[in-house]
């Protein structure tokens, strides 16, 4: 059966079976349990939901490993920091990633005794970083600059240095790169973001064939109360069935503009590793289906970028990234990345390629 049907039913009731193809949320924070409750799995709301329940089945499909869901991206990272590592630990980060999974590392793991190290995700760079290192968390494509490093070998030396590995795969999403089959011990994510990609949920998970770190995962969810909320589950889990044709589209989208912005003089620099010229092309092509949704451009100055982005008419100025409406922002607005004050961060959306790319062409020529 070809992925993309498997993705559509994951979770859905058998078509053998009578009722509604998928049950409502359950909004439970208590069930009936009378007798003994050691069986039972739906006991109070804090440890399980059948609304989870169909979600994580689903995710299990997408990710070809079991999955925990959690209340936020940040949730889940910080979960898996929670089961992976202690005190007197080394993790290694990602010097480029996500900025709050930085802040993290700095302020709270060094705080209780874990010690962090940082290197780029360009050409793998993290390599050099794993000797006596507990975990290594890896981000592929990084946020924001889309730097691509090689999965496979890190997780090989990874294992020489007895490290577990865990992929961020916010960005490319387990429908385009699945770290589980590239073998990562982990593969977590903001669900937030292109895997519901309707901008209107706060979710993350965390995906593991490790029966033992599985069940740490379960077991910090309940005691940390990092739980989702059944109806933002039930809405990531109506849109996951629309996810292969949402990326498809937005993936193709983003490979012509990030193509028509690399043949524009007034662009200085286009980052998207579905281009040759991009430092990470090679390996990115060996590890993914597709390139993803998201390209970054630089205008230099921040005066350039923000008259182009209030000159765009289809595309909205807004954070985060992955969405059916595309949108972009001047990253260095928020600090905390070494990128140029013309940095844009863009994320293609769902309307039609020649209207988008049109809007962005006028935007840029009428801002030269």
């Amino acid at each position: 059966m070809h992925r993309d049907t498997e993705i559509i039913h994951a979770g859905y009731r058998s078509h053998r079976e009578a009722g509604p193809l998928m049950s409502g949320p359950q909004f439970s924070s208590t069930y009936a349990l009378p007798g003994d409750p050691t069986p039972e799995s739906l006991a109070y709301g804090r440890f399980e939901n059948p609304t989870w329940q169909s979600w994580e089945a689903a995710l299990g499909v997408l990710e070809s490993g079991p999955s925990v869901a959690f209340a936020s991206g940040m949730a889940a990272t910080m979960a898996l920091f929670g089961v992976a590592l202690s005190a007197g630990d080394t993790v290694v980060l990602p010097s480029d990633g996500y900025f709050t999974t930085r802040v993290a590392g700095g302020a709270w793991l060094e705080k209780l005794g874990v010690r962090v190290r940082t290197a780029p995700t360009r050409a793998s760079a993290q390599l050099s970083a794993l000797d006596g290192a507990k975990l290594l968390l890896i981000e592929t494509p990084s946020n924001p600059e889309l730097e691509v490093c090689d999965i496979r070998a890190l997780v090989a030396a990874a294992e020489k240095a007895g490290a577990e590995v865990a992929v961020d795969n916010t960005t490319a999403t387990a429908y385009l790169q699945r770290p589980l089959e590239l073998g990562a011990t982990y593969s977590l994510a903001s669900d937030t973001k292109a895997l519901t990609g309707h901008s209107d949920v706060v979710l993350g998970h965390v995906s593991t064939r490790n029966p033992d770190r599985l069940a740490a995962l379960r077991t910090w969810r309940t005691q940390h109360g990092a739980i989702p909320g059944p109806m933002e589950v039930w809405l990531a889990h109506r849109a996951l069935a629309t996810l292969p044709v949402r990326l498809s589209r937005q993936c193709e989208t983003a490979l012509a503009l990030a193509r028509t912005l690399a043949g524009r003089s007034d662009v200085a620099r286009v980052l998207y590793p579905g281009l040759p010229a991009h430092p990470g092309h090679a390996v990115a092509s060996t590890q993914m289906d597709s390139y993803g949704s998201v390209l970054g451009l630089d205008l230099e100055t921040k005066e350039r970028a923000q008259r182009f982005l209030s000159a765009l008419t289809l595309v909205r100025e807004m954070t985060s990234f992955g969405g059916l409406h595309s949108s972009a922002e001047r990253r260095a607005r928020w600090g905390g990345d070494a990128i140029s004050e013309g940095f844009i961060r863009f994320s293609v959306g769902c309307e039609n390629q020649v209207d988008l790319i049109a809007d962005v062409e006028r935007a840029l020529d009428v801002t030269r």
